[in-house]
């Protein structure tokens, strides 16, 4: 062979060999991206088991001693060493809920307003301070609800409550007694604030997801705003709507020092809403530096195991219906 075939050769083959190492580097890299993150999610898995085994582990001695009347006693007594949880399963599933009917609604208008009403100059500016109330930390909220929001309630919303109500059926139970200030409607106007900018933030970003040329088409053939909202961009978004709201309940459910200011933390349940009550996450806050005893430690631990219980059966629940609006929306 000549000696310019030799070369052409040789450069064949280099460039074979450079390509079968940089196939191999390729092929060595995925294998490690694949290794790692499927190990990232085995050390979830991982995480979350050893959670669950500590949480039933430490709950037992008192699950063993009180039973299902665990979860119906309200008694709370650490000199007798008598505890019940349904004071403070009430208080957190009263709470999120009352503070759920309250920001939702308000959530979605203030991304409805901000996607579809508000001057564009104004968007960003108004966003951004939405979203800035996501960024305060709870102890803030807590304190500022102890020190300017109860004092408010107490004086100038508690007492007009209790008077309107005073005189219609069931709903004086509800806005009845004094006007403490602090108690279950505080803590939940403090949660409604509180997972207010998650809603409205995660509604914005859905909301904008839906295709211009949708609502184009419904402005073409004469549907009002409210009529494009209701038809066109509110079918659009459930899924991600009712995720988002599932992500703020979850939020309110295990929110902790910012309820523990102003719920008024006693173990009781009562019907009105403007008495004071307690939570699972305010109990064990308030209590688990103090517990000196087995079963006084074990009762708290029982109560962080029915706020993970509550929380994955809530999430559950999300699943299944986001899983039955995708059904009704392939359909």
């Amino acid at each position: 062979m000549t000696e310019a075939a030799l070369s052409s050769v040789a450069r064949s083959t280099a460039k074979i060999d450079s390509r079968e190492k940089a196939l191999r580097r390729f092929e060595i890299g995925d294998r490690i991206f694949h290794i790692v993150t499927r190990s990232s999610a085995i050390a979830v898995l991982i995480v979350l088991g050893g959670v669950i085994v500590s949480l039933v582990q430490g709950s037992m001695p008192a699950l063993s001693k009180f039973g299902f009347g665990f979860l119906t006693s309200d008694a709370w007594n650490p000199v007798t060493e008598k505890f019940g949880a349904a004071p403070a399963i009430y208080g957190t599933l009263v709470t999120s809920f009352i503070a759920l009917l309250i920001a939702a609604p308000v959530g979605f208008g203030i991304a409805v307003f901000l996607t579809e009403l508000c001057p564009y100059q104004l968007r960003r500016p108004i966003g951004v301070a939405v979203e800035l109330l996501a960024g305060i930390p709870s102890i803030i909220y807590g304190i500022w609800g102890m020190f300017v929001f109860a004092p408010f309630l107490q004086v100038h919303v508690q007492p007009a409550l209790i008077a309107t109500f005073a005189h219609i059926p069931g709903l004086n139970l509800l806005f009845a007694g004094p006007p403490y200030g602090i108690g279950i409607l505080t803590a939940s106007l403090i949660l409604a604030i509180m997972i207010l900018p998650l809603i409205s933030s995660i509604s914005r970003d859905v909301f904008n997801t839906v295709p211009t040329v949708l609502k184009e088409a419904a402005f073409g053939i004469g549907c009002t705003r409210w009529e494009v909202m209701r038809s066109i961009v509110a079918p659009y978004t459930g899924v991600g709507l009712v995720g988002g709201v599932m992500l703020a309940l979850g939020r309110a459910l295990g929110e902790t020092m910012a309820v523990t200011f102003v719920i008024g933390n006693a173990h009781k349940i009562g019907a009105s809403i403007l008495g004071p009550g307690t939570t699972i996450s305010a109990t064990i806050a308030n209590e688990f530096t103090e517990a000196d005893g087995a079963i006084y430690t074990s009762s708290l631990i029982a109560l962080g195991l029915l706020l993970f219980a509550i929380t994955f059966i809530v999430l559950a629940i999300s699943r299944l219906l986001l899983m039955r609006l995708e059904g009704q929306g392939a359909r």
